[in-house]
């Protein structure tokens, strides 16, 4: 005869609660409005980074100079325009050529179908071409961190460190795919 264990009520109740209490935390938080616009600039300067390791990346971006990219999510709201050097710079503009509308609106999963591999859910409108070069972009472009973390503490210990990193994620993932009421999906829209 099989016996119940007396904390099997929190396999079931903790996830639901956790989920619960991100999602209060996510509604009721507001960063003040220098922390956005700070945390958007170094965004912006990661993606520049990433991008200038991929000259074909660049290469399509200066195609598209000059066209508006409006990017929302929630509260979060992102212009940028591609510069003649095919980066990205940040724009303040009325109007858009390509709006890019995350429609998620839970941070907890947003981070998980990230943490899956999967695209966030995404409303497009504007410009097609500039949607299709933008969507190129997110299935191409990755940033190589071993290959900067070499940079500042050498080969070998990078590969260590960028090992051990893709195993903690693999794992990451693995648990995120196993949680009761999640699907496993196999992309999004981009």
């Amino acid at each position: 005869m099989a016996t119940q264990s007396p904390f099997s009520w929190a396999a079931q109740a903790l996830p639901d609660l956790a989920a619960q209490m991100a999602q209060q935390f996510n509604s009721a938080f507001h960063p003040p409005e220098w922390v956005v616009d700070e945390a958007l600039n170094r965004l912006i300067l990661f993606l520049n980074h990433v991008l200038m390791s991929e000259p074909e990346a660049m290469n399509r971006l200066a195609r598209q100079k000059g066209q508006r990219i409006e990017l929302l999510w929630e509260r979060v709201q992102l212009q940028l325009t591609p510069t003649p050097a095919g980066l990205l710079e940040r724009g303040r503009f009325e109007g858009f050529d390509l709006r890019l509308t995350v429609t998620e609106d839970s941070a907890v999963s947003l981070a998980s179908a990230l943490a899956r591999g999967d695209k966030p859910k995404v409303r497009i409108e504007g410009d097609v071409q500039l949607a299709a070069e933008v969507n190129w972009l997110i299935d191409h472009v990755r940033w190589d961190a071993e290959e900067d973390l070499a940079r500042l503490i050498g080969d070998a210990p990078a590969h260590t460190l960028a090992q051990a990193a893709r195993q903690a994620m693999s794992a990451l993932r693995s648990f995120v795919a196993k949680r009761p009421g999640t699907e496993l999906r196999t992309g999004g829209t981009a």
